[in-house]
């Protein structure tokens, strides 16, 4: 299939995503707040899809746009997967499409941020311990920069929630054959991102216990739905997804990202407005949600992600990054270092020193 006739399930997606609109975006400038904070981004992706290509020069591009950004993550987003040999290996072929990127970055020659200095790619936790040689691939083909990998649960009984271009069933985390392959995971030193919906939070928190050893890192503050028939039910929404997520922070080895609300599940309907929203906007918005993460989980497992390109539908990378110091501003110094980069740097044992 050419690069320029979609699959079905890509054709399907452009439903799924905001689409970015960079003339509105632009409609929005402000100055940057605290430019000298340093902040790795731990959560971005790349990909050339059919009418949105967002490579290496987007990515800096958007990294250069005022805030000082150290260094970057970058999570699986099934891109430039193999398109031959044995199926479980073919995602192998991102990670090496993303270390050399990450080779580029670190040239110097696009700047001081070392973007994906840390790779998250995908291996199918399903085979068991047959995934182990795939791991191994990855470990390979990443060299010292692969630290794990995404395997996305996200289902909702309702099919107009879900991303169509994955199709997980219902309670895969529980069964033998994913946790077969987690136990691989911890084995080999490697951390899992979990994206999936809010109400699979506790699915995760059962797995978090089982394996208590394995580093995990939940993606865009648990996936909170309000749209569809979630959308009259916000308040309700609200109330289970914290007791869940307060529920989850009572495991150590469990961390999360704090962004990803600008994605269409979200549906605080920025996307829909004259002009984007501001970072006061945003934070407004945002805060009951921030404030319960970091107030469960503590600074120091708590960290701030773009998710771009996907919330680029919503807000420009600028406008972002400023939202997240509004929501930071009480903080103190050293909480303010955990949130930025601190925590990130860790959990990926990524080396910011030279």
């Amino acid at each position: 299939m050419s690069a320029t006739s979609p699959s079905p399930s890509a054709a399907a997606q452009v439903v799924y995503y905001l689409p970015v609109r960079q003339d509105w975006l632009d409609q929005r400038k402000e100055p940057i707040l605290e430019p000298d904070l340093p902040i790795v981004d731990p959560h971005h992706h790349l990909w050339d899809r059919p009418g949105w290509r967002y490579l290496l020069d987007e990515l800096v591009a958007d990294t250069g746009s005022g805030h000082n950004i150290v260094a970057t993550v970058y999570v699986q987003a099934r891109a430039m997967y193999r398109t031959t040999g044995p199926v479980e290996m073919r995602p192998v072929g991102e990670t090496e499409f993303i270390n050399g990127a990450a080779a580029m970055s670190a040239s110097g020659i696009y700047g001081k941020t070392r973007h994906c200095a840390g790779i998250v790619g995908h291996a199918d936790l399903t085979l068991g311990a047959r995934v182990e040689p795939v791991l191994a691939a990855h470990l390979r083909a990443g060299g010292d920069r692969f630290r794990g990998i995404r395997h996305i649960t996200a289902w909702d009984e309702d099919a107009s929630v879900r991303n169509p271009g994955y199709s997980p069933p219902p309670g895969q985390m529980g069964t033998k054959d994913f946790r077969e392959g987690f136990a691989v995971l911890g084995r080999l030193g490697l951390s899992y991102d979990a994206w999936l919906y809010h109400p699979q939070i506790d699915e995760l928190t059962d797995l978090a216990r089982a394996f208590p050893q394995t580093k995990i890192v939940l993606n865009h503050v648990g996936g909170p739905v309000r749209i569809c028939g979630y959308a009259a039910r916000r308040e309700e929404v609200f109330a289970r997804w914290s007791a869940s997520i307060k529920a989850l922070a009572k495991c150590a080895n469990v961390h999360v990202k704090l962004g990803g609300l600008g994605m269409r599940i979200g549906g605080f309907g920025f996307e829909k407005q004259p002009e984007p929203p501001s970072s006061e906007t945003l934070a407004a918005a945002w805060r009951p949600y921030i404030d319960t993460c970091i107030a469960a989980f503590g600074p120091s497992r708590s960290m701030f992600e773009s998710n771009f390109p996907v919330d680029k539908g919503s807000y420009s990378y600028p406008v972002f990054w400023n939202a997240c110091k509004l929501l930071a501003k009480g903080a103190s110094a050293t909480d303010k270092a955990d949130l930025f980069a601190g925590t990130a740097a860790r959990f990926y044992r990524l080396d910011l020193g030279g």
